[in-house]
């Protein structure tokens, strides 16, 4: 009888020893669960600006305006992505600061040296909040100013522009009144190397910080170039458009004692102050017996610059319309650095219906670039409706069938 109740005992004790180390283990692990650091989100910074602009609008850019910051990275390489971890609590999120006025880090820590030698058209942040106080009619003069960096790199052989940000934009969305910023550098006069920044939506002050390297510049052609920024407000159901320029003729400018730091007002765009949009020799014939339409392009003079290096690329698109409706497109090859070019291109076009009553034409007179969307140089309308000499054209057409017709043209604001 005495074995029994000794294995029972025995029994009873460590069934409370198991579950007491049961329960210590899960307070352990629960403990030592609730201490543990979570591992850290990695996020892609574009050093200066946060990566979701559009989601992140009323929270603190990524590494943008912390003066503590900037120091401590100062040492770190001006065009690179890198991780911005060190400033994360032990949950792995950044620290809550308050927001200042975007300003690039390279600007605040540039020497008093580098801003001695800026001319005088520089804008100081006191100038700047003068601007609010000032009448609508001046506001409207001010398209704000573009701060940028220069460089060239001597055992690269590289020249390299660092667009750092914008201040002081005016709106051009008059509902929200706000702008989606963005910039197009091109290195003029040769428009070879033609770059542009990514769109940074609703805001007036856009930080953008990209850095652009141009390799194959000797620097002896440095001052020979001329560098032109085009400011502008993407749009997404037309054409953008544009806030305003900045021309900077590199000649005088000395880059060999490293980095050099400047600002410029954005002035209004300055081209196209040429008497006219140029003209355009046609020629239309109408093959009443197989119901076509011979269109050809044979030249075009005197176009008005589309940049300011005085230089377009003209190519020509022709559109036909059968009772305001297009129903056929055409266009010809592209004219490379030419205000007169010669074209000599033939089209032939299906009439839809008898005569050319609901007929009408369209040219389109373009300037290509690759970077953006193409702009109208001008615009050239013939049919029946048609004023001025594109309406004589057409009357002769239809009056002469089957005899080829050409003619000068002044092209019309695009």
């Amino acid at each position: 009888d005495e074995i029994p109740t000794v294995v029972g005992i025995f029994s009873a004790f460590g069934l409370v020893f198991s579950v007491s180390l049961f329960a210590w283990i899960c307070c352990q692990r629960k403990s030592s669960k609730s201490n543990k650091t979570p591992p850290y989100k990695f996020v892609h910074v574009l050093k200066g600006v946060d990566i979701y602009p559009e989601n992140l609008n009323s929270k603190k850019k990524f590494g943008a305006d912390d003066k503590n910051e900037a120091k401590n990275k100062s040492a770190m390489p001006k065009n690179s992505l890198h991780l911005d971890l060190e400033k994360r609590d032990l949950n792995g999120n950044f620290p809550k600061t308050t927001t200042k006025m975007q300003s690039s880090p390279d600007l605040e820590n540039s020497s008093p040296k580098h801003f001695a030698e800026r001319k005088k058209d520089s804008v100081s942040p006191d100038s700047l909040k003068s601007i609010a106080s000032l009448s609508s009619e001046d506001k409207q003069d001010k398209l704000g100013t573009l701060f940028f960096s220069l460089e060239y790199n001597f055992e690269k052989k590289a020249f390299v522009v660092n667009i750092k940000e914008a201040r002081g934009l005016p709106a051009m969305d008059e509902q929200s009144m706000t702008s989606d910023p963005y910039i197009k550098m091109t290195i003029l006069p040769e428009k070879k190397h033609k770059v542009k920044t990514r769109v940074l939506r609703k805001t007036l002050d856009p930080a953008f910080d990209e850095t652009f390297t141009f390799y194959g510049i000797p620097y002896s052609q440095i001052q020979d170039l001329t560098l032109h920024f085009m400011i502008l407000s993407f749009d997404r159901f037309s054409r953008d458009d544009v806030i305003g320029e900045v021309l900077i003729p590199l000649a005088g400018i000395e880059l060999s004692e490293g980095r050099l730091f400047m600002d410029r007002e954005i002035i209004k765009r300055n081209v196209r102050k040429s008497s006219g949009r140029g003209e355009l020799l046609v020629s239309l014939c109408y093959q009443s017996t197989t119901n076509t339409l011979t269109v050809v392009v044979l030249k075009a003079r005197h176009l008005p610059k589309s940049d300011v290096s005085g230089l377009s690329d003209p190519y020509v698109k022709v559109n036909l319309y059968h009772a305001k409706k297009r129903i056929s497109k055409k266009k010809t090859h592209v004219k490379k650095c030419t205000p007169n070019a010669v074209f000599n291109e033939l089209f032939v076009f299906d009439i839809p219906c008898e005569g050319l009553d609901d007929i009408s034409i369209e040219f389109l007179v373009l300037d290509s670039d690759r970077g953006s969307r193409n702009e109208v140089i001008g615009r050239l309308t013939l049919g029946s409706s048609a004023e001025g000499s594109g309406g004589e054209h057409w009357k002769e057409i239809c009056e002469y069938p089957r005899r080829q017709i050409a003619k000068w043209h002044m092209l019309c604001d695009g």
